[in-house]
């Protein structure tokens, strides 16, 4: 289900937008009707796809980050960049001080 509301919702897992595909995606793209808004939605594609073959997920426990929301890309930049060997000590020191001097604790 495409951006369903959090009522709509069938799981509470998601899709983050990375995928292999067989070439049987394209037969299956080829039978999607389209759905909201008129769009074919992939995400119905691929349950089509299941239905013919086994389609295969890695489930990430940890969360996501939806670099399309602006707080979500900072996020995703300052744990992305604290957990680097080369830059994330003085990256740290420096993120330390700039909350420091900003007295934002």
């Amino acid at each position: 289900m495409e951006k369903p509301s959090q009522e709509a919702a069938p799981s509470n897992l998601a899709a983050i937008g990375r995928y292999v595909f067989t070439p049987e995606i394209f037969d299956a793209l080829r039978r999607t009707q389209p759905g909201h808004g008129g769009e074919i939605q992939l995400t119905d594609a691929v349950n089509l796809l299941a239905q013919d073959q086994a389609v295969y997920a890695y489930r990430f426990d940890h969360g996501r980050f939806d670099v399309g929301d602006p707080l979500d890309y900072l996020e995703a930049t300052v744990e992305f960049a604290v957990e680097r060997e080369d830059i994330g000590p003085p990256f740290t020191t420096w993120l330390r001080e700039f909350v420091q001097r900003r007295k934002l604790v």
